[in-house]
This record gives C-alpha cells, sequence and structure tokens, in this order.
C-alpha cells in the first residue's frame, strides 16, 4: 500500500507538507499546481512552489515531493517539464483535475478530459522531454460534466506513457460534493496496466477500506481527511497489518496505535505557526493557521476552542498572546516553544 499526500491548491502547500509529513504515515506528497501558458518558467518558480527542490526533493522528514504541472499545450508544458526535471524533483506530475473556473476556462485542469487525444499528446510529449529513470504521473477526475469518458481519458494517458494514474473520483461538476464514486475507479484500474490510486472522501479509516474495497485499489491518496485529522495515514495502516511498509512509519514516528492526540498535535501546530511566520507574508499568516484549525475543528475539539478564540485575529501579534495564554511562549528570536511545565 502507499499512501500520498494531495495537492491542495491554497491549502496543502509546502508548510503544511513539511508538518504532516513528520506525523508518518506518507510514502508521497505531490505538490500544488505550477501554471504553465506560454513560457519558460524561471527556476525561481518551481523553487517557490516546491521549495523541498532544495532539500534533495524531500520534506525534512524525508518524504519525496512529486512537483505538479498544470497547462494545455503539449510543447510549452514538455518544455517546462525538461527544466523541472534538472531540478530533482521524485518526478513530474500532471494536473487532468482541478475543477476552477478560471483554469477550466483557459482549457485546462478538468477541461481537458473533454479531449483524450490531447491528454494523449499532453503525456506523451512530456514523457519524452523527462528523463527516463523520473517517473511522469498523472492526476485526473472521472470527466467534466459526466464520467461517461473517463476510461477513454485514462487510457490515453496510460499511452502517453504516464506509470501511475490519480483518479479523483468525481466529476468537476460533482466538485467537492459527496459521495465519491469509488467503483468507477475500478472501472479505470480493469482498463489499464499502470498503477491506480484512488481518491476522493477519505475522511477516516473507515472511508478508507471501503474505498478500497469499492475501487479496487490498494493505494489511497489523501487530501482534506489528512489535514483534518492529521494521524489518518498512521490509523489507515494501522488498520491493514499486512501493509509491508507498515512497521516504519509506525517506527518512525514514535506515536503507538496509530494515535494522535491533541497533546501530541499542539507542538506540530506550534512548529506551522513558526514556519508560516518564517516563510509566509505577514497579512497571510493569521490567516493560514485560522485556515488549518477550522479543518482541525472536525476532529479535535481543542481545535474548536482555539479556533472560535481566534477567528476574528489578522495581527500575529495576537496569534503570539493567545499561544502564550494558553501554555506556550515566545524565546527572544521569536520562535514558539512549548511551555517549561
Amino acid at each position: 500500500m502507499t499512501i500520498l499526500l494531495a495537492p491542495m491548491e491554497g491549502l496543502l502547500d509546502f508548510v503544511l507538507r513539511d508538518i504532516l509529513t513528520r506525523v508518518g504515515g506518507v510514502d508521497r506528497c505531490v505538490s500544488e499546481f505550477i501554471r504553465v501558458t506560454n513560457t519558460l518558467l524561471p527556476d525561481r518558480v518551481y523553487y517557490r512552489v516546491v521549495p523541498e527542490l532544495l532539500n534533495g526533493g524531500r520534506t525534512f522528514a524525508g518524504v519525496p515531493v512529486r512537483a505538479q504541472l498544470l497547462g494545455s499545450d503539449p510543447v510549452c508544458l514538455a518544455e517546462n517539464a525538461a527544466c523541472l526535471a534538472a531540478l530533482g524533483p521524485d518526478g513530474v506530475d500532471l494536473n487532468f483535475g482541478c475543477p476552477a473556473k478560471v483554469v477550466n476556462r483557459h482549457g485546462g485542469g478538468a477541461a481537458l478530459l473533454d479531449d483524450p487525444e490531447l491528454l494523449l499528446k499532453i503525456v506523451s510529449a512530456v514523457r519524452r522531454a523527462v528523463p527516463a529513470h523520473l517517473p511522469v504521473s498523472a492526476k485526473m477526475r472521472l470527466g467534466f460534466n459526466d464520467d461517461s469518458r473517463a476510461v477513454e481519458c485514462a487510457l490515453a494517458i496510460e499511452g502517453g506513457g504516464a506509470t501511475e494514474l490519480v483518479v479523483h473520483a468525481r466529476t468537476k461538476a460533482d466538485a467537492y460534493r459527496p459521495p465519491a464514486y469509488w467503483e468507477r475507479i475500478a472501472d479505470i484500474r480493469a482498463a489499464v496496466q499502470i498503477p491506480v490510486v484512488a481518491n476522493g472522501e477519505i475522511w477516516n479509516v473507515q472511508d478508507a477500506l471501503r474505498c478500497r474495497e469499492l475501487s479496487g485499489c490498494h493505494s489511497l491518496m489523501l487530501g482534506r481527511g489528512m489535514v483534518t485529522d492529521p494521524g489518518l495515514a498512521l490509523a489507515i495502516r494501522a488498520a491493514t497489518p499486512l501493509s509491508p511498509s507498515l512497521a516504519v512509519p509506525l517506527a518512525a514516528s514514535g506515536l503507538p496505535h496509530a494515535v494522535v492526540t491533541w497533546q501530541t498535535l499542539l507542538p506540530l501546530i506550534v512548529d506551522f505557526w513558526q514556519l508560516v511566520c518564517t516563510r509566509l507574508e505577514r497579512r497571510q499568516q493569521a490567516g493560514r493557521l485560522k485556515q488549518w484549525l477550522n479543518f482541525l475543528r472536525r476532529r479535535y475539539p481543542e481545535a474548536e476552542v482555539a479556533y472560535m478564540a481566534m477567528r476574528t485575529f489578522n495581527d500575529p501579534a495576537d496569534v503570539d498572546h493567545w499561544l502564550v495564554s494558553a501554555g506556550l511562549h515566545i524565546d527572544t528570536r521569536g520562535f514558539l516553544h512549548r511551555h517549561p511545565h
């Protein structure tokens, strides 16, 4: 079983990837998309979205990060993929699933699912441009308005030379509304020979087991479920003891029984805040912490208390003061630590 951390624009960026991969259980991450239009992007764009490229293409916990490209021009995507490959990512991933209107209006993301021939051209061009040892993977939805061409699109992606396919089990029209149609992933899996990873509406262990049963996929990609419950990947592994990689993440994480309590998570929230204050603009900082707490409160009652206390904060200093009142303090360098007691 392989567990991937999903790309989520505006949420699962390098800061949260850093923190969530410290918890354990994740085999690989995929970055948020890097949009390619009609230009050759400078290296600084890749480093900005995927700063893990400066760390051997891995998070500081050692988890590989595959960089994702989004676009619709095969030649331009191929040229940029070649440049990206030279920077040392774990691989190159292609976005055929983004439902954003502005992206779809310009022919990118899920809009490409109406044109399997173009999918084939894009994947083929990128595969030719990227060194053979580097994986080229893709992520797709079941379709744009409906799922009638889902298998055709998957076959096109495979035909272009992709080494792996993640399927988000909803159409663009479905957006993020439940349910996810995991059984349709089984149809795709039966049609292609490359590994297929199931994605969509996996919020807990029961969802994961049901998804694996209906999709037939051993491997999963976790998104909002992992943001909400950072211990979800570990919990899934604990529920599937035949997984050959079970022992490693549990041992490395130091978290027995895949339980991530609020007290276990609190130092990581502090580290998240430290990274946000170090790496992001001041106007973004309070909002990023509130964004994560908003997800965490679905799983942790303590996060509800913290979110309600901070929901009106915009000044990072107000966040600092609240953290101090919660038993945390700021040292002279401005870094947060747990209170000595």
